[in-house]
């Protein structure tokens, strides 16, 4: 068993290497993220939150306009479902009291 889990992992990390293996360097100007306008002919979000944001929330630091003014609601959504996680984690990994019998 301890070698399945082994080999999963490696497994796991050779698949991720090769998906990372073929994303577009960062710095590139011809990146498709450093583009006006998308391939489909529609403008890149990007560029319009970079833009606007000081204009758009009066709020100087732009991380907190993406997060809380654009994107409020998925944001709401995930911390939603990180919280659920912890509190279930939580309560699987708490220390029971030997002959503590639940509340069942």
């Amino acid at each position: 068993m301890k070698y399945l889990k082994l080999l999963l992992i490696i497994a796991f990390t050779l698949l991720l290497l090769f998906a990372a293996s073929d994303l577009p360097f960062r710095g590139d100007p011809d990146n498709q993220m450093n583009q006006e306008v998308s391939m489909t002919g529609t403008p890149v979000p990007g560029n319009y939150y970079i833009q606007e944001a000081y204009h758009d929330a009066h709020t100087p630091n732009i991380v907190t306009v993406i997060l809380g003014d654009y994107r409020a609601i998925d944001t709401l959504g995930e911390q939603i479902v990180i919280f659920t996680a912890g509190l279930i984690t939580f309560l699987l990994l708490r220390n029971r009291k030997e002959g503590e019998e639940d509340d069942e």
